[in-house]
């Protein structure tokens, strides 16, 4: 038998034991450069590629935890199909049957994937290959809807295309930094590094922080504007305003390179600085300071992210930005520009390969008739839609009214992640066949599917993918695929071929993909287009598998892509991408958020994220270093919102909302502006009980981007009362069952908060698992209540408690201190001379040392 699953047959060591791999990191979309050794049984050892542009061997803490995430815990080894092993034959039979005959009876609209910005490049194209050129339909989108889709609309709007025109060296080489609703500390983290190293390099240098919430990134700030929620609009049209007022507009570059200069000023005069100030909640003198900064500053890089993007007016704000730039003529050069930043690891590669429901590959328009043209000849393919497809709301939407017959959801957990995500849960449900291809046996979504199929992961999967400045990096693997994991390209090539489209789908690896899609992009280049990468298309093998970090556009030797300059960036000189080269600047006025506060529902809950974990965790939650960061979900709350609701620090809390409930622990803090709730968005109900928060929020969306609005949703607050409270440390998993519970690892060991609505008495404990986790104590504590020869049956009802949640051994030692009357019970199970586990409960939030009773055990 193989000594390691990874090890293939007959080898002592996989391929590549020693030997270090120069990859990319696969969380945001910085796209650091890493250096992976792996050490032959499995593991790996990581650190930052000093070589790479974007990081230069910076990494953050993600980033440095990699290693402790690449075990085979939880993997998804072979095909299932309703629950039971199959093969690749029967599963891949199966799934194109039943797409095939979905878009027979009720055409190519009846079926969709939804895919994900962690999938490479490469899975990108053919999945958006197989939907839009041969089953004919455009439902296919990402769930980069829910990151960057208005900042894809706003560049179209104002550039002609989705075109990122900045550089990271921007960000250093900028006399001024406005950091628009981006907590880039813990986002962006190396990014965040390059610019407080630039900062401290040149003090003369200034950041602007504009965010409702004091994070991490505020710390770098000469300001920060605590403007109140939604309202980037109405400072950013004063913005415009003031430039306008003060003679700062750019004239002779607005008068050849831009139009709809006038209509954008009418609409920024309508609100004047009273309005602004009125608005957005921040005093005239700090308006003016910021206006002051910024048209007194050439050198200006404005970099936004989720808190514009994640909005129902997001494509407005992120137009009332680029106004500004355009206006000046401040884009196109060092140290100049808008620049969004991504959150996921190819968000751009997507974009790139039109894995959006609105878009072509390569950035073509779906409903130009001579880019259809154009794709479908390249691909030779028999079908192209002529309308975009369902954005992601609607497409669950979708299949919760019936419309969509069979969905593929690829790499992502909408279940947790999209907005009312309990109705998303639902909506999946409902749909008469679905599959998954992910990499874990157990997530939220992947318990809701007909069809699991296996794919690989980080460490094994080689592809390209492209991060915020729009440069290539290779993913190369250093693990070989466990068990029976494929690559996601080869999946869905597998079925394309399976539905009758063998010839069209034939690739022979990734860089035959790669060597395709290059070649569409220079297609698209010679129509006008901005991405081209057709200098790549004719690379060998061997040349992929050595391509170094590159920035497009990259067309074939001689040409040169509209609006770009030599240095890397676009539009210093004009060259927009409307079909008459010129910009566009939107007229853009402000509108509040899509749901109005109420006496019902009188606070605004802003989604997002924390420093040390990743989407829904299912890679960070593996790791005991990165959980000891927040180990539980929680809510930011300003101490007059939590004294108003009687909410007391570190106690929990009920945050409701017309669409659903989530239990939190309360972190009373100014951080958080009155009148707003922040809370994170990674746990499940694999982590937490009762944290999954896109639960909490509406589906509202901007009706250009179709991009939910995450950051500020009506919801009242109400303090959740237990009969007691838990906390446990224990080697193996805990299997909790309690109103509220909350696991995190430890080292060796894992953690777990809890609280109940009655105390333990005598039946047998459920398994969170199986779907018993919101039950009370008083269910659980089981046959082995009289376990304790001479114990109280009130002592003995604790310990089986305490044991059937921690898995301690039958045979274990207990040692307890027990209060006869009350709650207050301390116990510990030894076996062999080692502590098994720890359990604490008290009437109230257990007071104890959490790092100092994890140190000790």
């Amino acid at each position: 038998m193989n000594a390691h699953p990874r090890a293939p047959k007959g080898a002592a060591d996989p391929p590549g034991a020693g030997q270090t791999v120069r990859t990319a990191c696969p969380y945001c979309g910085v796209g650091c450069g890493v250096r992976a050794t792996p050490d032959g049984r499995g593991g790996v050892s990581i650190a930052g590629d000093t070589q790479h542009p974007a990081n230069f061997g910076r990494l953050c803490s993600k980033g440095s935890a990699l290693g402790e995430t690449v075990d085979l815990e939880g993997r998804l080894l072979a095909p299932q199909i309703h629950g039971r092993t199959a093969s690749w034959a029967e599963a891949i039979e199966l799934v194109a049957e039943r797409f095939r005959s979905a878009v027979g009876a009720h055409g190519p609209d009846s079926v969709a994937f939804y895919v994900s910005g962690q999938l490479l490049t490469e899975d990108y194209y053919v999945a958006n290959k197989l939907m839009k050129g041969f089953i004919g339909s455009a439902n296919i989108d990402t769930n980069s809807r829910l990151c960057m889709a208005s900042s894809v609309v706003g560049h179209k709007r104002a550039f002609g295309a989705d075109t990122v025109p900045g550089t990271y060296e921007d960000l250093e080489c900028a006399d001024l930094v406005v950091l628009v609703g981006s907590n880039l500390a813990w986002c962006h983290p190396v990014l965040y590094q390059r610019l407080a190293a630039a900062k401290a390099a040149r003090p003369g240098m200034r950041v602007v922080v504009v965010d409702p919430r004091r994070t991490a990134t505020a710390e770098i700030a000469d300001q920060l504007l605590r403007l109140a929620p939604g309202t980037d609009v109405a400072l950013f049209n004063g913005l415009l305003a003031e430039i306008e007022a003060r003679g700062a507009i750019d004239r002779a570059f607005v008068g050849q390179h831009v139009t709809g200069l006038d209509e954008a000023l009418a609409a920024a005069r309508s609100t004047g600085i009273d309005d602004v100030a009125r608005i957005t909640g921040l005093t005239r003198a700090e308006i003016a300071a910021f206006c002051d900064a910024w048209i007194g500053t050439r050198r200006v890089v404005t970099v936004y992210s989720q808190g514009v993007n994640q909005s129902s007016a997001g494509t407005d704000k992120v137009n009332a930005i680029i106004n500004a730039h355009l206006a000046t003529g401040r884009i196109g050069r060092a140290g100049m520009g808008p620049f969004s930043v991504t959150g996921q690891p190819n968000a751009m590669g997507g974009r790139e390969v039109g894995g959006l429901a609105t878009m072509l590959a390569a950035h073509l328009d779906i409903q130009n008739p001579a880019h259809r043209a154009a794709v479908q000849a390249f691909w030779q393919a028999p079908a192209m839609p002529t309308e975009p497809g369902l954005k992601a709301v609607d497409l669950f939407r979708a299949c919760a009214d019936g419309r969509i017959k069979a969905l593929w959801i690829m790499s992502t957990n909408p279940a947790v992640s999209l907005p009312q995500a309990d109705d998303v849960a639902a909506a999946i449900r409902a749909c008469p066949f679905v599959v998954v291809s992910d990499i874990m046996a157990d997530t939220d979504t992947m318990r809701l599917a007909d069809v699991a199929l296996p794919a690989t992961a980080w460490g094994e999967k080689s592809g390209t993918v492209t991060n915020s400045e729009r440069r290539i990096s290779r993913q190369r693997p250093f693990l070989p695929a466990p068990g029976q994991a494929r690559p996601d390209w080869r999946i869905v090539a597998d079925v394309g071929a399976a539905m009758g489209w063998a010839d069209a789908f034939d690739w022979a690896n990734e860089a035959a993909v790669f060597r395709e899609h290059a070649a569409l992009s220079g297609v698209a280049g010679r129509l006008g287009m901005d991405f081209d990468i057709e200098a790549l298309a004719e690379l060998d093998d061997a040349a992929y598998d050595a391509l170094a970090p590159v920035q497009w556009p990259l067309p074939r030797a001689g040409t040169r892509r509209a609006g770009a300059t030599a240095d890397g960036r676009f539009f210093a000189d004009g060259g927009f991408l409307h079909p008459d080269g010129r910009a566009r600047m939107p007229a853009t006025v402000y509108r509040p958020p899509a749901s109005t506060v109420s006496a019902d529902w009188p606070l605004r809950l802003n989604t997002g994220r924390v420093r040390d974990h990743w989407h829904t965790m299912t890679r960070t939650a593996k790791s005991a270093r990165l959980s000891a960061h927040m180990a539980e979900p929680y809510a930011e709350i300003h101490p007059r919102d939590a004294a108003a609701a009687g909410i007391e620090p570190a106690s929990l809390v009920t945050v409701e909302s017309p669409y659903g409930r989530a239990v939190l622990r309360a972190l009373v803090t100014d951080r958080t502006p009155q009148g707003t709730v922040f809370a994170p968005m990674h746990w499940t109900a694999l982590t937490a009980a009762c944290g999954r928060v896109d639960a909490v929020v509406g589906a509202e969306v901007d009706p250009l981007s179709g991009q939910p609005e995450s950051k500020a949703q009506p919801v009242r607050l109400t303090p959740f009362r237990a009969a007691w409270y838990g906390f446990a440390l224990s080697r193996a998993c805990p299997r909790p069952s309690a109103a509220y519970w909350a696991r995190a690892r430890g080292d060796g060991l894992w953690r777990i908060e809890l609280a109940c609505d009655a105390v333990p008495s005598a039946t047998p404990l459920g398994d969170a698992a199986s779907g018993t986790a919101g039950r009370g104590a008083g269910e659980a504590a089981g046959e082995a209540a009289g376990e304790a020869a001479g114990e109280s049956d009130h002592t003995a009802a604790w310990i089986a408690y305490a044991r059937a949640l921690t898995g301690a051994a039958a045979g274990a030692e207990v040692v307890s201190v027990i209060d006869s009357r009350g709650i207050g019970v301390r116990l510990a199970f030894v076996a062999e001379g080692r502590v098994e586990a720890a359990f604490y409960a008290a009437a109230e939030p257990v007071a104890l040392a959490r790092a100092g009773a994890v140190a000790a055990f």
